[in-house]
């Protein structure tokens, strides 16, 4: 459910994008979207309504979705106030960058890096396949902010916005394969070290 409702804000984003020209009624109210910029409304109230209902479902504040909502806020309102659609297109880079920057570092301060922190409670896992893992995860990072500003300033802002969408789901759906083949393994090696039907005799 959690992954579902993290991707919403990206989908209404890529529909409210596609409604450009078009006047949405609603009483005496009305509103004709204006592409990028009424895009970029839509995704700001839809990250902080996600993050309202984790929070609500959840009962503790997911720290990534709250910063993830505070860079779309920050960049967004930047993008509406200037009318300058490089801010929100900047968005995906800095966040991601961000995050690459703090895992990376987590395997240098303190004695277990940010994954292990997350994880550690579900995952049983040796030290280097741990650091493999924030590896991976680092990777991804600098490419996917790498990736989104060669789309932004190589193409059409139209293309920049499928990108958007289609390579979110990309790249969550590869990083999971990536990680389940790393992991896996040595789950199974843990199962075994533990089988309680093993012969012990």
């Amino acid at each position: 459910m959690k992954q579902i409702l993290e991707f919403l804000p990206i989908v209404l984003f890529f529909g409210a994008y596609q409604m450009d020209g078009e006047t949405l009624t609603v009483g005496a109210w009305s509103h004709t979207f204006d592409g990028i910029f009424s895009a970029t409304a839509v995704l700001m109230i839809a990250t902080i309504a996600v993050w309202l209902i984790m929070l609500a479902i959840t009962r503790r504040n997911d720290k990534r979705l709250m910063w993830m909502m505070v860079a779309v806020v920050v960049f967004g309102t930047a993008t509406l106030v200037l009318r300058d659609q490089r801010f929100i297109q900047w968005k995906p880079t800095v966040f991601n960058w961000v995050m690459a920057v703090l895992f990376f570092g987590s395997q240098f301060v303190g004695k277990k890096t940010v994954l292990e922190r997350l994880l550690s409670q579900q995952l049983v896992l040796s030290e280097v396949i741990w650091k493999r893992l924030n590896a991976l995860w680092v990777t991804n990072f600098v490419t996917v902010g790498a990736l989104n500003l060669y789309v932004a300033y190589q193409y059409e802002e139209a293309f920049w916005v499928s990108y958007k969408l289609y390579s979110s789901i990309g790249f969550i759906l590869l990083m999971m394969l990536l990680t389940v083949m790393i992991v896996a393994p040595h789950l199974r090696s843990e199962d075994q070290d533990i089988d309680p039907t093993r012969d012990s005799s």
